[in-house]
Protein backbone atom coordinates (compact mmCIF):
# COMPACT_ATOMS: atom_id res chain seq x y z
CA UNK A 1 0.00 0.00 0.00
CA UNK A 2 1.29 3.45 -0.90
CA UNK A 3 2.47 5.83 1.79
CA UNK A 4 1.37 8.84 -0.26
CA UNK A 5 -1.03 9.52 -3.11
CA UNK A 6 -0.43 12.34 -5.61
CA UNK A 7 -2.81 13.51 -8.30
CA UNK A 8 -1.59 14.63 -11.71
CA UNK A 9 -2.77 14.86 -15.28
CA UNK A 10 0.46 13.64 -16.89
CA UNK A 11 3.28 11.67 -15.30
CA UNK A 12 6.65 11.74 -17.08
CA UNK A 13 9.14 8.99 -16.25
CA UNK A 14 12.69 10.19 -16.92
CA UNK A 15 14.42 13.54 -16.54
CA UNK A 16 16.65 13.59 -19.60
CA UNK A 17 16.07 15.62 -22.74
CA UNK A 18 12.94 13.75 -23.81
CA UNK A 19 11.35 13.82 -20.38
CA UNK A 20 12.02 17.50 -19.79
CA UNK A 21 10.64 18.39 -23.22
CA UNK A 22 7.53 16.28 -22.55
CA UNK A 23 6.96 17.92 -19.17
CA UNK A 24 7.27 21.42 -20.61
CA UNK A 25 4.91 20.73 -23.48
CA UNK A 26 2.30 18.95 -21.38
CA UNK A 27 2.32 21.83 -18.91
CA UNK A 28 1.99 24.33 -21.73
CA UNK A 29 -1.21 22.53 -22.74
CA UNK A 30 -2.72 22.89 -19.29
CA UNK A 31 -1.72 19.62 -17.65
CA UNK A 32 -0.53 19.21 -14.07
CA UNK A 33 2.73 17.33 -14.52
CA UNK A 34 4.80 15.18 -12.19
CA UNK A 35 8.25 14.21 -13.48
CA UNK A 36 10.06 11.25 -11.92
CA UNK A 37 13.85 10.92 -12.21
CA UNK A 38 15.63 8.00 -10.54
CA UNK A 39 18.96 9.84 -10.35
CA UNK A 40 19.73 12.70 -7.95
CA UNK A 41 20.05 15.14 -10.84
CA UNK A 42 18.37 15.81 -14.18
CA UNK A 43 20.06 15.16 -17.51
CA UNK A 44 20.19 11.45 -18.29
CA UNK A 45 22.09 10.43 -21.41
CA UNK A 46 21.50 13.91 -22.84
CA UNK A 47 24.14 15.25 -20.46
CA UNK A 48 26.60 12.57 -21.59
CA UNK A 49 26.20 13.42 -25.26
CA UNK A 50 28.42 15.42 -27.59
CA UNK A 51 25.65 18.02 -27.59
CA UNK A 52 24.94 18.31 -31.30
CA UNK A 53 21.64 18.64 -33.14
CA UNK A 54 21.34 18.20 -36.90
CA UNK A 55 18.74 20.63 -38.20
CA UNK A 56 17.64 22.34 -41.41
CA UNK A 57 16.57 25.87 -42.32
CA UNK A 58 18.12 27.30 -39.17
CA UNK A 59 19.27 30.89 -38.55
CA UNK A 60 22.83 29.55 -38.52
CA UNK A 61 22.41 28.07 -41.99
CA UNK A 62 20.78 31.23 -43.32
CA UNK A 63 23.66 33.32 -41.99
CA UNK A 64 25.98 31.26 -44.18
CA UNK A 65 23.63 31.26 -47.19
CA UNK A 66 23.15 27.47 -46.92
CA UNK A 67 20.10 26.22 -48.78
CA UNK A 68 18.61 23.17 -47.12
CA UNK A 69 15.30 21.37 -46.63
CA UNK A 70 13.66 18.61 -44.58
CA UNK A 71 13.30 16.58 -47.79
CA UNK A 72 17.05 16.67 -48.37
CA UNK A 73 17.64 15.75 -44.74
CA UNK A 74 15.22 12.82 -45.10
CA UNK A 75 17.15 11.53 -48.14
CA UNK A 76 20.53 11.87 -46.42
CA UNK A 77 19.28 9.88 -43.44
CA UNK A 78 18.57 7.03 -45.86
CA UNK A 79 22.25 7.04 -46.80
CA UNK A 80 23.32 7.22 -43.16
CA UNK A 81 21.13 4.22 -42.30
CA UNK A 82 23.31 2.08 -44.56
CA UNK A 83 22.74 -1.66 -44.39
CA UNK A 84 19.85 -1.23 -41.97
CA UNK A 85 17.97 1.24 -44.21
CA UNK A 86 15.18 -1.22 -44.98
CA UNK A 87 14.45 -1.52 -41.25
CA UNK A 88 14.08 2.21 -40.68
CA UNK A 89 10.75 3.67 -39.60
CA UNK A 90 10.34 6.23 -42.34
CA UNK A 91 7.14 7.68 -40.88
CA UNK A 92 9.01 8.61 -37.69
CA UNK A 93 11.95 9.79 -39.77
CA UNK A 94 9.54 12.17 -41.51
CA UNK A 95 8.40 13.50 -38.14
CA UNK A 96 12.02 14.04 -37.12
CA UNK A 97 13.13 16.00 -40.18
CA UNK A 98 9.94 18.07 -40.36
CA UNK A 99 10.42 19.41 -36.83
CA UNK A 100 14.13 20.26 -36.59
CA UNK A 101 13.76 23.90 -37.61
CA UNK A 102 11.08 24.50 -35.01
CA UNK A 103 13.09 22.55 -32.44
CA UNK A 104 16.21 24.69 -32.69
CA UNK A 105 14.12 27.87 -32.47
CA UNK A 106 12.39 26.49 -29.37
CA UNK A 107 15.64 25.56 -27.66
CA UNK A 108 17.18 28.94 -28.36
CA UNK A 109 14.07 30.64 -26.98
CA UNK A 110 14.65 28.70 -23.74
CA UNK A 111 18.18 30.08 -23.49
CA UNK A 112 20.29 27.49 -25.31
CA UNK A 113 23.16 28.81 -27.43
CA UNK A 114 24.51 27.00 -30.50
CA UNK A 115 27.42 27.37 -32.90
CA UNK A 116 27.64 25.98 -36.39
CA UNK A 117 26.49 24.50 -38.59
CA UNK A 118 29.35 22.09 -39.22
CA UNK A 119 29.96 19.58 -41.96
CA UNK A 120 29.35 15.88 -41.46
CA UNK A 121 29.39 13.80 -44.66
CA UNK A 122 27.32 12.23 -46.14
CA UNK A 123 25.05 15.14 -45.23
CA UNK A 124 25.05 17.21 -48.42
CA UNK A 125 25.29 20.50 -46.50
CA UNK A 126 26.38 21.57 -43.03
CA UNK A 127 23.64 20.70 -40.51
CA UNK A 128 25.39 19.89 -37.24
CA UNK A 129 24.74 22.57 -34.60
CA UNK A 130 26.68 22.27 -31.34
CA UNK A 131 25.43 23.50 -27.98
CA UNK A 132 27.56 25.73 -25.76
CA UNK A 133 29.22 25.44 -23.35
CA UNK A 134 28.49 21.68 -23.26
CA UNK A 135 25.63 19.20 -23.23
CA UNK A 136 24.83 19.86 -19.58
CA UNK A 137 23.24 23.10 -20.79
CA UNK A 138 20.15 21.20 -21.95
CA UNK A 139 19.18 19.96 -18.49
CA UNK A 140 20.16 23.30 -16.96
CA UNK A 141 17.85 25.39 -19.13
CA UNK A 142 14.99 22.92 -19.61
CA UNK A 143 15.00 21.98 -15.95
CA UNK A 144 14.87 25.63 -14.94
CA UNK A 145 11.97 26.21 -17.35
CA UNK A 146 10.10 23.19 -15.92
CA UNK A 147 10.40 24.61 -12.43
CA UNK A 148 9.17 28.00 -13.57
CA UNK A 149 6.13 26.32 -15.11
CA UNK A 150 5.38 24.49 -11.90
CA UNK A 151 6.33 20.96 -12.94
CA UNK A 152 6.57 18.76 -9.85
CA UNK A 153 10.07 17.33 -10.30
CA UNK A 154 10.86 14.41 -8.01
CA UNK A 155 14.51 13.36 -8.05
CA UNK A 156 15.86 10.07 -6.65
CA UNK A 157 12.44 8.59 -7.37
CA UNK A 158 12.16 5.34 -9.31
CA UNK A 159 9.01 4.20 -11.13
CA UNK A 160 8.21 0.61 -10.16
CA UNK A 161 4.91 -0.13 -11.87
CA UNK A 162 2.43 1.27 -14.37
CA UNK A 163 -1.05 1.12 -12.91
CA UNK A 164 -3.77 -0.05 -15.29
CA UNK A 165 -7.53 -0.05 -14.82
CA UNK A 166 -9.96 -1.46 -17.42
CA UNK A 167 -7.27 -1.53 -20.09
CA UNK A 168 -6.05 2.02 -19.50
CA UNK A 169 -2.82 3.23 -17.87
CA UNK A 170 -4.03 5.49 -15.06
CA UNK A 171 -0.92 6.15 -13.01
CA UNK A 172 2.46 5.11 -11.68
CA UNK A 173 3.61 3.46 -8.48
CA UNK A 174 7.05 4.76 -7.53
CA UNK A 175 9.52 4.71 -4.67
CA UNK A 176 11.65 7.49 -3.20
CA UNK A 177 13.73 7.81 -0.03
CA UNK A 178 10.58 8.07 2.08
CA UNK A 179 8.80 5.03 0.71
CA UNK A 180 6.13 4.18 -1.86
CA UNK A 181 3.96 6.74 -3.59
CA UNK A 182 1.10 6.41 -6.06
CA UNK A 183 0.71 9.08 -8.71
CA UNK A 184 -2.51 9.19 -10.68
CA UNK A 185 -2.35 10.24 -14.33
CA UNK A 186 -5.71 11.47 -15.53
CA UNK A 187 -4.46 12.10 -19.07
CA UNK A 188 -1.51 9.79 -19.56
CA UNK A 189 1.97 8.56 -18.69
CA UNK A 190 5.00 9.42 -20.84
CA UNK A 191 7.91 6.98 -20.74
CA UNK A 192 11.13 8.91 -21.35
CA UNK A 193 13.44 6.65 -19.38
CA UNK A 194 16.20 6.18 -21.95
CA UNK A 195 17.84 3.18 -23.56
CA UNK A 196 19.19 -0.06 -22.06
CA UNK A 197 22.89 0.32 -22.86
CA UNK A 198 23.73 -0.30 -19.18
CA UNK A 199 21.44 -3.31 -18.72
CA UNK A 200 23.21 -6.63 -19.24
CA UNK A 201 19.89 -8.48 -19.04
CA UNK A 202 18.12 -6.38 -21.69
CA UNK A 203 21.13 -6.36 -24.01
CA UNK A 204 21.32 -10.13 -23.79
CA UNK A 205 17.55 -10.47 -24.30
CA UNK A 206 17.16 -8.20 -27.31
CA UNK A 207 20.64 -8.11 -28.85
CA UNK A 208 23.57 -10.42 -28.19
CA UNK A 209 25.15 -11.98 -25.13
CA UNK A 210 28.54 -10.83 -26.45
CA UNK A 211 27.67 -7.19 -25.76
CA UNK A 212 25.79 -7.82 -22.52
CA UNK A 213 28.70 -7.05 -20.22
CA UNK A 214 30.33 -4.26 -22.19
CA UNK A 215 30.56 -1.02 -20.26
CA UNK A 216 28.06 1.68 -21.18
CA UNK A 217 28.94 5.33 -21.71
CA UNK A 218 26.11 6.21 -19.33
CA UNK A 219 26.11 3.71 -16.44
CA UNK A 220 22.61 4.76 -15.34
CA UNK A 221 20.99 3.92 -18.71
CA UNK A 222 19.49 0.70 -17.41
CA UNK A 223 16.33 0.74 -19.52
CA UNK A 224 13.99 0.76 -16.52
CA UNK A 225 10.98 1.78 -18.60
CA UNK A 226 11.12 -1.25 -20.88
CA UNK A 227 9.96 -3.87 -18.34
CA UNK A 228 7.23 -1.49 -17.18
CA UNK A 229 5.81 -1.31 -20.71
CA UNK A 230 6.46 -4.92 -21.70
CA UNK A 231 4.37 -6.05 -18.76
CA UNK A 232 1.38 -4.44 -20.51
CA UNK A 233 2.02 -5.98 -23.94
CA UNK A 234 4.36 -3.43 -25.53
CA UNK A 235 6.89 -4.67 -28.10
CA UNK A 236 10.46 -3.65 -28.88
CA UNK A 237 11.50 -2.78 -32.44
CA UNK A 238 15.14 -3.03 -33.65
CA UNK A 239 16.21 -4.29 -30.24
CA UNK A 240 19.19 -6.10 -31.74
CA UNK A 241 20.81 -2.90 -33.03
CA UNK A 242 23.40 -1.95 -30.43
CA UNK A 243 26.00 0.78 -30.99
CA UNK A 244 28.87 -1.12 -29.52
CA UNK A 245 31.41 -2.24 -28.90
CA UNK A 246 32.66 1.21 -29.95
CA UNK A 247 35.94 2.72 -28.86
CA UNK A 248 35.92 5.83 -26.72
CA UNK A 249 38.63 7.67 -24.86
CA UNK A 250 38.31 7.12 -21.13
CA UNK A 251 36.87 10.14 -19.32
CA UNK A 252 39.06 12.32 -17.10
CA UNK A 253 39.34 11.29 -13.46
CA UNK A 254 37.56 14.49 -12.48
CA UNK A 255 35.80 17.34 -14.22
CA UNK A 256 37.85 20.45 -14.90
CA UNK A 257 37.04 23.73 -13.17
CA UNK A 258 35.56 25.02 -16.43
CA UNK A 259 33.34 21.95 -16.76
CA UNK A 260 32.03 22.56 -13.25
CA UNK A 261 30.88 26.08 -14.06
CA UNK A 262 27.09 26.47 -14.48
CA UNK A 263 26.23 26.24 -18.20
CA UNK A 264 24.61 29.68 -18.19
CA UNK A 265 23.55 31.68 -21.21
CA UNK A 266 26.12 34.39 -20.42
CA UNK A 267 28.95 31.86 -20.49
CA UNK A 268 27.61 30.23 -23.66
CA UNK A 269 27.28 33.57 -25.45
CA UNK A 270 30.81 34.48 -24.44
CA UNK A 271 32.06 31.22 -25.88
CA UNK A 272 30.11 31.77 -29.08
CA UNK A 273 31.65 35.24 -29.41
CA UNK A 274 35.09 33.67 -28.96
CA UNK A 275 34.30 31.05 -31.58
CA UNK A 276 33.15 33.68 -34.06
CA UNK A 277 35.76 36.38 -33.48
CA UNK A 278 38.95 35.11 -31.86
CA UNK A 279 41.74 33.35 -33.78
CA UNK A 280 41.56 29.58 -33.53
CA UNK A 281 44.87 29.48 -31.67
CA UNK A 282 43.26 31.40 -28.79
CA UNK A 283 39.69 30.15 -28.68
CA UNK A 284 40.13 26.41 -29.32
CA UNK A 285 42.11 25.67 -26.12
CA UNK A 286 39.34 27.31 -24.10
CA UNK A 287 36.48 25.58 -25.89
CA UNK A 288 38.13 22.16 -25.72
CA UNK A 289 38.09 22.28 -21.93
CA UNK A 290 34.33 21.88 -22.07
CA UNK A 291 34.52 18.49 -23.80
CA UNK A 292 32.10 15.82 -22.71
CA UNK A 293 33.56 12.52 -21.66
CA UNK A 294 34.05 9.44 -23.80
CA UNK A 295 34.69 11.02 -27.19
CA UNK A 296 35.34 8.53 -29.96
CA UNK A 297 38.40 8.32 -32.23
CA UNK A 298 37.75 8.59 -35.95
CA UNK A 299 38.23 5.36 -37.95
CA UNK A 300 40.14 7.49 -40.46
CA UNK A 301 43.06 7.49 -38.01
CA UNK A 302 43.53 3.77 -38.55
CA UNK A 303 42.99 3.92 -42.29
CA UNK A 304 45.79 6.47 -42.40
CA UNK A 305 48.23 4.30 -40.47
CA UNK A 306 47.65 4.53 -36.70
CA UNK A 307 47.78 1.25 -34.80
CA UNK A 308 46.26 -0.07 -31.58
CA UNK A 309 48.40 -1.54 -28.84
CA UNK A 310 47.43 -2.82 -25.42
CA UNK A 311 48.84 -1.43 -22.20
CA UNK A 312 51.86 -3.77 -22.47
CA UNK A 313 52.68 -2.42 -25.92
CA UNK A 314 51.51 -5.40 -27.99
CA UNK A 315 49.46 -4.96 -31.16
CA UNK A 316 46.38 -7.18 -30.98
CA UNK A 317 44.08 -6.54 -33.96
CA UNK A 318 43.70 -5.38 -37.53
CA UNK A 319 42.74 -1.78 -36.89
CA UNK A 320 40.88 -1.47 -40.19
CA UNK A 321 38.67 -4.47 -39.51
CA UNK A 322 36.50 -3.59 -36.50
CA UNK A 323 39.01 -3.99 -33.65
CA UNK A 324 36.62 -2.82 -30.92
CA UNK A 325 35.30 -6.33 -30.06
CA UNK A 326 38.86 -7.51 -29.31
CA UNK A 327 39.70 -4.64 -27.01
CA UNK A 328 37.81 -6.02 -23.96
CA UNK A 329 40.04 -9.12 -24.15
CA UNK A 330 43.16 -7.05 -23.45
CA UNK A 331 44.74 -6.42 -20.04
CA UNK A 332 42.46 -4.12 -18.04
CA UNK A 333 40.32 -3.84 -21.23
CA UNK A 334 42.48 -0.87 -22.31
CA UNK A 335 44.38 0.13 -25.44
CA UNK A 336 46.31 3.06 -26.93
CA UNK A 337 46.26 4.61 -30.39
CA UNK A 338 49.81 5.04 -31.69
CA UNK A 339 51.00 7.17 -34.63
CA UNK A 340 53.98 9.21 -35.78
CA UNK A 341 54.74 12.86 -36.50
CA UNK A 342 53.67 12.68 -40.14
CA UNK A 343 50.21 11.42 -39.25
CA UNK A 344 49.97 13.94 -36.39
CA UNK A 345 50.58 16.76 -38.87
CA UNK A 346 47.94 15.34 -41.16
CA UNK A 347 45.32 15.12 -38.37
CA UNK A 348 45.72 18.74 -37.38
CA UNK A 349 43.09 20.27 -39.69
CA UNK A 350 39.82 19.48 -41.49
CA UNK A 351 38.90 17.01 -42.88
CA UNK A 352 41.25 14.82 -40.82
CA UNK A 353 40.07 15.00 -37.22
CA UNK A 354 40.72 12.87 -34.14
CA UNK A 355 37.12 13.04 -32.91
CA UNK A 356 34.00 15.13 -32.85
CA UNK A 357 33.82 17.63 -30.00
CA UNK A 358 31.08 19.90 -28.69
CA UNK A 359 31.22 23.58 -29.49
CA UNK A 360 34.02 23.26 -32.00
CA UNK A 361 32.56 20.21 -33.80
CA UNK A 362 35.91 18.51 -34.49
CA UNK A 363 39.02 18.02 -32.37
CA UNK A 364 42.55 17.62 -33.71
CA UNK A 365 45.92 16.53 -32.32
CA UNK A 366 46.74 19.89 -30.76
CA UNK A 367 43.33 20.04 -29.10
CA UNK A 368 44.07 16.82 -27.27
CA UNK A 369 47.57 18.00 -26.39
CA UNK A 370 46.09 21.09 -24.72
CA UNK A 371 42.86 19.79 -23.21
CA UNK A 372 43.41 16.07 -22.50
CA UNK A 373 46.97 15.82 -21.28
CA UNK A 374 45.94 12.83 -19.22
CA UNK A 375 45.55 10.75 -22.40
CA UNK A 376 48.19 12.48 -24.57
CA UNK A 377 51.61 10.81 -24.74
CA UNK A 378 54.66 11.87 -26.76
CA UNK A 379 58.19 10.54 -27.22
CA UNK A 380 61.19 11.37 -29.36
CA UNK A 381 61.63 7.64 -29.97
CA UNK A 382 59.32 4.64 -29.78
CA UNK A 383 61.05 3.52 -26.59
CA UNK A 384 60.61 6.94 -25.03
CA UNK A 385 56.94 6.86 -25.98
CA UNK A 386 56.60 3.44 -24.35
CA UNK A 387 57.97 4.83 -21.10
CA UNK A 388 55.52 7.76 -21.26
CA UNK A 389 52.65 5.30 -21.76
CA UNK A 390 53.82 2.88 -19.09
CA UNK A 391 54.31 0.11 -21.69
CA UNK A 392 57.19 -2.25 -22.34
CA UNK A 393 59.76 -0.48 -24.60
CA UNK A 394 60.84 -3.77 -26.14
CA UNK A 395 57.31 -4.93 -26.81
CA UNK A 396 56.20 -1.61 -28.30
CA UNK A 397 59.29 -1.32 -30.50
CA UNK A 398 58.68 -4.86 -31.75
CA UNK A 399 55.00 -4.14 -32.47
CA UNK A 400 55.84 -1.06 -34.54
CA UNK A 401 58.64 -2.83 -36.41
CA UNK A 402 56.41 -5.81 -37.25
CA UNK A 403 53.62 -3.49 -38.41
CA UNK A 404 55.93 -1.51 -40.68
CA UNK A 405 57.38 -4.70 -42.15
CA UNK A 406 53.97 -6.10 -43.06
CA UNK A 407 52.81 -3.06 -45.05
CA UNK A 408 52.62 -4.13 -48.66
CA UNK A 409 53.41 -1.96 -51.66
CA UNK A 410 50.47 0.25 -52.48
CA UNK A 411 49.03 0.03 -48.97
CA UNK A 412 47.33 3.37 -48.24
CA UNK A 413 48.54 3.21 -44.64
CA UNK A 414 51.84 4.94 -43.98
CA UNK A 415 54.53 3.28 -41.84
CA UNK A 416 55.18 4.63 -38.37
CA UNK A 417 58.67 6.04 -38.85
CA UNK A 418 58.78 9.82 -38.47
CA UNK A 419 59.52 11.21 -35.01
CA UNK A 420 58.20 12.44 -32.70
CA UNK A 421 55.83 9.59 -31.87
CA UNK A 422 52.43 9.91 -30.21
CA UNK A 423 49.88 7.80 -28.38
CA UNK A 424 46.36 8.69 -27.33
CA UNK A 425 44.72 6.67 -24.63
CA UNK A 426 43.63 4.69 -22.88
CA UNK A 427 40.62 3.88 -25.01
CA UNK A 428 37.99 1.33 -24.04
CA UNK A 429 35.14 -0.38 -25.85
CA UNK A 430 31.73 0.80 -24.76
CA UNK A 431 28.11 0.41 -25.66
CA UNK A 432 27.27 3.99 -26.55
CA UNK A 433 23.53 3.44 -26.94
CA UNK A 434 20.95 0.91 -28.02
CA UNK A 435 18.54 1.58 -30.88
CA UNK A 436 15.72 -0.65 -29.68
CA UNK A 437 12.56 1.26 -28.86
CA UNK A 438 8.92 0.54 -28.13
CA UNK A 439 6.60 0.41 -31.10
CA UNK A 440 4.57 3.63 -31.20
CA UNK A 441 1.99 5.47 -33.26
CA UNK A 442 2.49 8.79 -35.00
CA UNK A 443 1.19 10.36 -31.76
CA UNK A 444 3.88 8.52 -29.75
CA UNK A 445 1.30 6.19 -28.19
CA UNK A 446 2.72 2.81 -27.23
CA UNK A 447 1.09 -0.14 -29.01
CA UNK A 448 1.00 -3.88 -28.39
CA UNK A 449 1.92 -6.75 -30.71
CA UNK A 450 -1.41 -6.49 -32.55
CA UNK A 451 -0.94 -2.79 -33.19
CA UNK A 452 -3.60 -1.79 -30.68
CA UNK A 453 -2.92 1.32 -28.63
CA UNK A 454 -2.14 0.81 -24.93
CA UNK A 455 -4.47 3.54 -23.78
CA UNK A 456 -2.84 6.27 -21.72
CA UNK A 457 0.78 5.25 -22.42
CA UNK A 458 3.23 7.28 -24.51
CA UNK A 459 6.96 6.97 -25.15
CA UNK A 460 9.63 9.45 -26.21
CA UNK A 461 13.35 9.56 -26.81
CA UNK A 462 15.25 6.28 -26.98
CA UNK A 463 12.48 4.21 -25.44
CA UNK A 464 10.05 5.71 -27.98
CA UNK A 465 12.32 5.24 -30.97
CA UNK A 466 9.87 2.82 -32.57
CA UNK A 467 12.26 1.44 -35.21
CA UNK A 468 13.64 4.83 -36.21
CA UNK A 469 17.34 4.69 -37.09
CA UNK A 470 19.40 7.63 -35.87
CA UNK A 471 22.80 7.33 -37.47
CA UNK A 472 25.19 10.27 -37.49
CA UNK A 473 25.58 13.04 -34.99
CA UNK A 474 22.71 15.19 -33.80
CA UNK A 475 19.80 12.84 -34.44
CA UNK A 476 19.39 11.14 -31.07
CA UNK A 477 19.19 14.50 -29.34
CA UNK A 478 16.91 15.86 -32.03
CA UNK A 479 14.55 12.90 -31.64
CA UNK A 480 14.65 13.15 -27.85
CA UNK A 481 13.41 16.73 -27.84
CA UNK A 482 11.02 16.42 -30.78
CA UNK A 483 9.39 13.18 -29.64
CA UNK A 484 9.31 14.43 -26.06
CA UNK A 485 7.43 17.57 -27.03
CA UNK A 486 4.97 15.62 -29.18
CA UNK A 487 4.38 12.93 -26.55
CA UNK A 488 3.82 15.50 -23.84
CA UNK A 489 1.45 17.48 -26.03
CA UNK A 490 -0.59 14.45 -27.05
CA UNK A 491 -0.71 13.06 -23.53
CA UNK A 492 -2.19 16.36 -22.31
CA UNK A 493 -4.57 16.79 -25.24
CA UNK A 494 -5.78 13.20 -25.39
CA UNK A 495 -6.96 13.46 -21.81
CA UNK A 496 -9.45 16.18 -22.74
CA UNK A 497 -13.08 15.09 -23.23
CA UNK A 498 -13.85 14.23 -26.84
CA UNK A 499 -10.22 14.18 -27.95
CA UNK A 500 -8.90 11.47 -30.35
CA UNK A 501 -7.12 8.68 -28.56
CA UNK A 502 -6.58 6.33 -31.45
CA UNK A 503 -4.08 6.60 -34.26
CA UNK A 504 -2.25 4.15 -36.45
CA UNK A 505 0.96 2.44 -35.45
CA UNK A 506 3.78 3.46 -37.75
CA UNK A 507 6.51 1.17 -38.93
Amino acid sequence: MADRVIEADVVVIGGGGAGLAAAIEATRHGARVVLLEKNPALGGSTSWSVGSISATRTPHQRARAITDSPDAHFEDLEILAGRHAARDNRALRRILVDHTTELLDWLMALGLVFVGPNEEPPHRVARMHNVLPNSRAFAYHLGRHCRRLGVDIRLSTRAERLDRVQGRIVGVTARDRDGVLEISARSGVVLASGDYSASAALKARFADARVANLEPVNPTATGDGFPLALEHGAVVVNGDIVRGPIMRFVPPDRASLLRRLPPSRVLARSMRWCAEHLPASIQRPLLMRFLVTALGPSPALFRAGAILVNRDGARFADECSDPAPKLPEQPDKLAFILFDGALAARFSAWPNYISTAPGIAYAYVDDYRRARRDIFHRGATIRALARAMGASPDMLADAVARHNATLAAGDPRAPITQPPFFALGPVKSYVVFTDGGLRVTDRLQVVDASGAVIDGLYAAGSIGQGGLLLEGHGHHLGWAFISGRLAGRHAAQDGAPGSPRDSMAVG
